[in-house]
């Protein structure tokens, strides 16, 4: 259970990264891809406040919620 638990997790984040057009933008090449989250990452961990986190939570939140009312306006 844990594991089907898991793996939906991990294919819930792919999602994320094609729904950014992260895969287009890095011409589906992995080490770029890759390297762009370990420079992300690499910039939270300087940042001892927080406020990217911050920033990228409400950025995210926002884009959500602009998709859903789509959605919504759609149906």
């Amino acid at each position: 259970m844990a594991r089907r638990e898991r793996t939906r997790h991990l294919i819930e984040l792919g999602g994320l990264v094609q729904k950014a057009g992260l895969v287009e933008l890095a011409d589906d090449d992995r080490a770029t891809l890759y390297g762009a989250m370990l420079e992300l990452a690499g910039r939270v961990r300087e940042d001892k406040a927080g406020d990217l986190l911050v920033l990228w939570k409400r950025r995210g939140r926002r884009a959500f919620d602009a998709e859903a009312e789509e959605q919504e306006d759609s149906q």
